[in-house]
């Protein structure tokens, strides 16, 4: 028994020296590789959901930018609100230039419509990618086989037609209520359907849940290869390069045309010399072979163009959007259901809430009673707190102030609580940056 509890012992005092070895290690080495940029993942926001155009646009950009930078490149899915949520995130993520959006057409969009405060300007343009026109596509199956004949069905018809694209308010859903004030047909006809994302609506117009959808050839052209679905036209003054046997609008005798464009974006006050790196980076990887093959293949119309151009094209864009969306028709259609401080309110009711639940539960400690909600809050104040902080110290930070706040409250010792403080943080980050390429918010220790 002696020998045995003394091997225990041994055992054990072994497996902390290696742990406390692994630590020092962790703390010393860090993740920082002296002044080169980039020496980490860098993350790209992309607003919209995966598998829309934006989206495998997005992916191909990053592989690209992964080949040329050295580091991972990570997409990220920042959806929600019509564009509100991976624009917004955009233009307030770090300047440090491992963050950077692929943005859209509803950037020159959203503060027309009191969205939200974030524009054009709120960025440092690196490069025009694409535009692609509007298009209306409907299933194979359906009796419409132009646009006449689906303005004679929303004409005549008594239950309105249903339709989606994207979220209400966007390009596509602007694009089509354009098409229907230009032909004079009424607009509440056709009932916008909000969905984030051209690649869910097409699948909802197979379901049969709606009638007709509005987006570019190139986020449809599987589908339309396929045959399940029909475009009926494409809102250009030209045909499309890459799909010439669709008849534009104009063709058919309706004068309108609208699109979108897709580009990358820096939030400002990126270094200088880092701006400078991800400029030619991006320059490189849009002008390559593969980049013109990607687009050719998947249908995307390429429209290159430099920092200074882009910033010059957003600013028109703008300006001729503030006019268009200021109209009685587009204000109408793209009122919101909500305002833009709607959830910042909502999060900031729930967060004061749990402040004062916590301060009846000490209220009742006081008095003598039983405290019952006291671990719940502190671990729901902690998990809201470390969301809050961790984009502005750091995730090594931030977890290490939750865990050792959390271990605190919940009546470890303090030994075990430095231990699991100082260690946990630098060996998850250690497994999610550096193993598994996850990024991770670097903070004020800049890895």
């Amino acid at each position: 028994m002696t020998t045995s509890a003394g091997f225990d012992r041994c055992l054990i005092a072994s497996g902390f020296r290696v742990f406390w070895i692994a630590t020092l290690v962790c703390w010393v080495t860090g993740c920082n590789t002296g002044s080169q940029f980039p020496a980490r993942p860098v993350t790209l926001i992309c607003p919209w959901s995966a598998g829309g155009g934006t989206d495998r646009l997005a992916r191909q950009v990053a592989v690209l930018l992964e080949a040329e930078l050295g580091v991972p490149v990570n997409v990220v899915n920042a959806t929600g609100g019509g564009g509100v949520t991976g624009h917004t995130r955009g233009a307030l993520a770090r300047p440090d230039g491992y963050t950077l959006t692929i943005g859209t057409v509803e950037l020159n969009m959203l503060h027309h419509r009191g969205l939200s405060a974030v524009g054009p300007t709120d960025f440092e343009p690196l490069g025009l990618l694409n535009q692609d026109s509007a298009a209306i596509f409907v299933r194979s199956d359906s009796t419409w086989t132009s646009p006449a004949d689906l303005e004679q069905s929303i004409a005549a018809t008594q239950r309105p037609l249903k339709a989606s694209g994207t979220a209400a308010g966007g390009i596509w859903h602007v694009a089509m209520i354009g098409w229907l004030a230009r032909q004079e047909l009424p607009t509440d006809k056709v009932t916008w359907i909000s969905i984030n994302g051209a690649a869910p609506s097409l699948q909802e117009l197979m379901a049969g849940g709606i009638d007709l959808v509005s987006c570019s050839v190139p986020e449809a052209k599987a589908l339309l290869e396929a045959g399940e679905i029909r475009c009926l036209g494409v809102m250009s003054p030209q045909r499309l390069p890459a799909s010439p046997e669709i008849l534009t609008f104009a063709e058919q005798g309706i004068d309108w045309s609208l699109g979108s464009w897709r580009g990358l974006l820096y939030p400002h006050g990126v270094p200088p010399d880092r701006l400078k790196t991800m400029q030619a980076a991006v320059r490189t990887v849009s002008r390559s072979d593969e980049f013109a093959r990607f687009m050719q293949q998947s249908g995307f119309h390429m429209s290159l163009a430099e920092p200074h151009a882009f910033t010059a094209f957003l600013d028109t864009t703008d300006r001729r959007f503030g006019k268009t969306l200021s109209t009685p028709v587009f204000a109408e259609a793209g009122k919101a259901v909500v305002g833009a401080w709607f959830f910042p309110s909502l999060l900031g009711g729930l967060a004061l809430l749990v402040i004062t639940l916590g301060f009846q539960s000490l209220g009742e400690a006081d008095s003598g009673g039983t405290v019952r909600n006291g671990p719940i809050i502190g671990v729901v104040a902690g998990v809201l707190a470390f969301v809050g902080l961790s984009p502005v110290v750091g995730y090594v930070i931030a977890t290490g102030m939750l865990l050792g706040g959390l271990m605190l409250a919940f009546q470890a010792s303090w030994r075990t609580a430095a231990v699991v403080t100082l260690a946990a943080p630098l060996l998850l980050f250690q497994i999610f940056s550096r193993f598994l390429g996850v990024p991770l918010p670097w903070g004020w220790l800049g890895w």
